[in-house]
């Protein structure tokens, strides 16, 4: 998915590192396990491994910011963290799936709080807007078209 996608967005003439960007993607969810069994968050804590164990900030960037984008959402200007968090949304478990699709077994994994259930659905309305920039930015419908390549990276 993610290799088709920088592909349509080499080809519309954006800046891409693709081995910055795979780098960022395989290790996104690398404290995951660790903070289930100890706490703590995956993303903060995996940012910082990556950090210390690639020295690069751009592939700690993705992986801090994988979950939820603070910022106003510049596809242009923040493709790399972007990029990542988009293609984290359309990923279930080992499967290419839409957004709808996935923010609801979020929903039913997850949502056991109504704090937990209101963070979900903001993060699945900024994934819609993600959608939409990187859409618009690579001029390819995210939506529309089949991404999935049968490889996660």
């Amino acid at each position: 998915m993610l290799l088709n996608f920088l592909n349509y967005a080499l080809e519309s003439g954006v800046d891409v590192d693709i081995p910055t960007i795979q780098a960022s993607a395989l290790l996104h969810d690398i404290a995951k396990s660790y903070c289930i069994h100890h706490g703590g968050n995956h993303s903060q804590i995996g940012a910082a491994w990556a950090i210390q164990l690639t020295g690069n900030p751009a592939i700690s960037m993705g992986v801090l910011h994988h979950v939820f984008w603070p910022f106003k959402p510049e596809a242009d200007k923040y493709f790399l963290p972007l990029v990542i968090s988009y293609a984290d949304k359309r990923v279930m478990h080992d499967s290419f799936t839409t957004l709808e699709k996935r923010f609801n077994d979020l929903k039913v994994r997850y949502g056991k709080t109504e704090n937990i259930k209101q963070r979900i659905h903001k993060t699945f309305e900024q994934s819609l807007i993600l959608e939409e920039r990187l859409s618009k930015l690579i001029g390819v419908d995210l939506n529309a078209c089949s991404l999935d390549c049968g490889r996660l990276v």
